[in-house]
């Protein structure tokens, strides 16, 4: 997959077994798909410095470089947050 300078990427950090996690990204898919932004999995297991940021904190949503939410993700907000970043400026041109 090209990276595309205008698509919206959405950072899930997350860790094997997180129920929270699993519903955050259920809930998420379906609008990132509509959106045809990008959802990328972190798993903060693999990393220790992410690790000793989220440990007790996951899911951690990030829309762009802009926080979101942890714990749950209510849709109506996330499909907000990214029109939001939709329409910012991109830098790289």
């Amino acid at each position: 997959m090209s990276a595309d300078p205008t698509r919206v990427i959405v950072t899930l950090y997350t860790r094997e077994g997180c129920h929270l996690c699993e519903e955050a990204k259920a809930a998420m898919q379906p609008i990132v798909e509509r959106h045809r932004a990008e959802l990328r999995e972190i798993d903060i297991d693999d990393d220790a410095e992410l690790r000793a940021m989220y440990n007790d904190s996951v899911p951690v949503v990030f829309v762009g470089a802009d926080f979101f939410a942890r714990y749950r993700v209510d849709t109506q907000k996330f499909e907000n947050a990214l029109q939001v970043a939709e329409s910012k400026p991109t830098s790289g041109d």
